[in-house]
């Protein structure tokens, strides 16, 4: 991580989410999540991505772009808007096969707010994030 990121996730940690906002109605308190074992996500047996280095944010582990295996996504155009953290971006897992469609998801230009996973995807569909 350089130091952007890092100033972005140390403002994320400290900041007072206005009452009444969107954030303070949307958001659990992220941050940093202190593990014991490195988070990996799984699908169909294959480690899609892994880090020590997630951020947790309404219950989602959001891992390093960079920890993503690029080798199994692909871009899809299905794009979702969320109240406060912006519109969000799909990718596609793909191997041998078979797909997963629009099971990771990031957020390329995420509002203020959600700084916090400017450069990170996130799971779900038949993706388990196992610690």
């Amino acid at each position: 991580m350089g130091p952007d990121t890092d100033a972005a996730v140390a403002a994320a940690r400290t900041a007072v989410i206005a009452p009444g906002t969107a954030a303070e109605r949307w958001s659990r308190r992220p941050g940093r999540h202190s593990v014991v074992s490195m988070p990996r996500a799984v699908w169909n047996d294959l480690v899609v991505a892994e880090s020590d280095d997630t951020v947790m944010v309404e219950g989602n582990h959001y891992f390093p772009r960079s920890a993503l295996r690029t080798d199994l996504i692909r871009e899809s155009d299905t794009h979702t808007v969320c109240p406060w953290k912006g519109t969000a971006s799909y990718y596609t897992l793909t191997h041998e096969g078979r797909t997963s469609a629009d099971a990771v998801w990031y957020y390329p230009d995420p509002k203020p707010e959600a700084e916090m996973v400017r450069d990170r995807v996130a799971f779900w569909k038949d993706v388990t994030v196992v610690e």
